[in-house]
């Protein structure tokens, strides 16, 4: 294992060498390059990532159900928002540090970005350990707290015990290849999530059905997946030519930078948290009124939804390095045009996802398993569940936009109206009067009204961003004149 890990790592400095873009050539490429090609440029590597990532989640619950089966792929359903929910610690950070380090190098601040980077990858590090030690103490009380039923609770248990132990490296992983994005090095972070997707790839059927380990192979095979990606990481700003330049120092957290990290991350992390958390009354309500087989089909609707919007997020990540550098430089009119163009290209790929889960629901849950029951059934709520999708790339856009400016405010706001203040109630509600169709019905319902408050609030902040652009083309004509 050390010396597979230690020829990653080498690969993965080798793959940098050869595609790093270099300091001066990023900054004028964020600061003059023409909006569409650079959005294009900066957009498409992690489009590419995180669709071979969504693969990755997708294949994954592929081997699960045709190798262990409907039980098992219901404990991936229970176990996903509890992964998530480990993630959502390096995101939250990773998120913070790269609003930080991306407006920070805007303003030519260069030791700001680097003391941000630093204080990242450490608090996610202890934070990571902590979740780690805490996961394994209560391990099934929460598996139970998440609705496993005592026919899932074995599989659960056999898969999240392994995946606990990893939780240090996906933590850090998630958290540097924002930061890495941030400066500008989206073919870099591109380059270790498909390095760390292709080797989980590889070993899933090898331990799975080679070595006959069930649904703990696969968990083992994402554990070294994420050891390989928090391997390239550390060879990269170590070693690498990265941008920041991270020495032992900036590893101290920096209690005059943590703040501002921490109040934009954390809008990250309460989002994820609660969707993750959402996934308790909504178990609760399959548990309720469902069947075993519900979970399984929540859980297939739930990463097939991922898989259809990874090149939305890959674009809201992309887009995010060119808002905080702009609105850095106090070049607002930039901002506006990023911005325009993005929510364009998210609706429209939205809306294809939209279409093809439409027509293809039976083939894309066929994909995952043989049962009749589920295909049948899960074809039914997959269409309702998807109802509102056409819109949801103008909600990722508006509440990137607000993290990448440093508003926590509004971005706290919009993130968590989806999740918290719209689903949680329609959850708690409609169930008692419709059943199962209540819970299905929830979801379009959150998204049309988070949809128009997210319009709403982005109208207005592309208006002030319009007088402030204008005020400033005043300002430079005054002293010109």
């Amino acid at each position: 294992m050390c010396m597979d890990l230690g020829t990653i790592g080498v690969f993965s400095f080798r793959l940098r060498s050869s595609l790093q873009i270099t300091m001066t050539d990023s900054k004028q490429e964020l600061a003059h390059k023409p909006i569409g090609p650079l959005l294009r440029k900066y957009s498409a590597p992690p489009m590419v990532a995180l669709f071979v990532h969504a693969l990755y989640n997708v294949m994954d619950s592929i081997f699960v159900g045709q190798g262990p089966g409907t039980l098992a792929l219901a404990a991936l359903a229970i176990c996903f928002p509890i992964q998530m929910t480990i993630m959502a610690a390096g995101m939250g950070m990773g998120v913070g540090t790269a609003s930080v380090v991306s407006r920070a190098l805007g303003a030519r601040d260069q030791r700001l970005a680097e003391r941000a980077a630093g204080t990242s990858f450490t608090v996610t590090g202890v934070i990571a350990l902590l979740v780690n030690v805490l996961g394994l103490m209560f391990l099934e009380p929460l598996l139970e707290l998440f609705g496993a039923t005592e026919s899932v609770l074995p599989y659960a248990k056999d898969y999240l015990s392994i995946v606990l132990y990893g939780s240090v490296f996906v933590g850090i992983a998630v958290s540097s290849s924002n930061v890495a994005r941030a400066e500008g090095s989206v073919r870099i972070a591109m380059a270790i999530m498909i390095l760390g997707a292709m080797v989980n790839l590889i070993l899933d059927p090898i331990f799975i059905f080679g070595l006959d380990m069930g649904i703990r192979g696969a968990a083992i095979a994402t554990v070294i997946a994420n050891m390989c990606s928090f391997t390239c990481y550390c060879a990269y700003f170590i070693f690498g030519k990265s941008m920041l330049k991270i020495t032992r120092r900036d590893l101290i957290p920096d209690i005059n930078v943590l703040p501002e990290v921490l109040k934009i991350g954390s809008v990250s992390f309460l989002s994820m948290v609660a969707g993750n958390l959402m996934a308790i009354p909504i178990n609760g309500v399959i548990g309720a009124y469902g069947q075993d087989v519900h979970f399984a089909i929540m859980g297939i609707i739930n990463r097939s939804m991922m898989f259809f919007f990874m090149p939305i997020y890959g674009l809201v990540q992309g887009l995010q390095p060119i808002i905080g550098f702009n609105y850095g430089a106090q070049d607002y009119k930039r901002v506006i045009k990023a911005v325009r163009k993005a929510t364009l290209y998210a609706s429209v790929l939205s809306a294809l996802a939209f279409c093809l889960l439409m027509v293809a629901a039976e083939s894309v849950l066929g994909i995952f398993s043989s049962d009749a029951e589920l295909i049948g059934e899960g074809a039914s709520i997959m269409r309702i569940v998807i109802l509102v999708m056409p819109f949801v790339g103008v909600q990722m856009v508006g509440g990137s936009l607000f993290l990448a400016l440093g508003k926590a405010r509004p971005g706290f706001i919009l993130t968590l109206s989806r999740q918290v203040f719209l689903l949680l109630p329609l959850v708690f509600i409609l169930p008692r009067f419709f059943g199962l169709e209540g819970l299905w019905a929830a979801f379009p319902l959150a998204d049309t009204v988070a949809f128009l408050m997210t319009a709403t609030w982005v109208r207005f902040e592309m208006r002030a961003l319009g007088r402030r652009s204008q005020a400033s083309m005043e300002l430079k004509e005054g002293r010109a004149t």
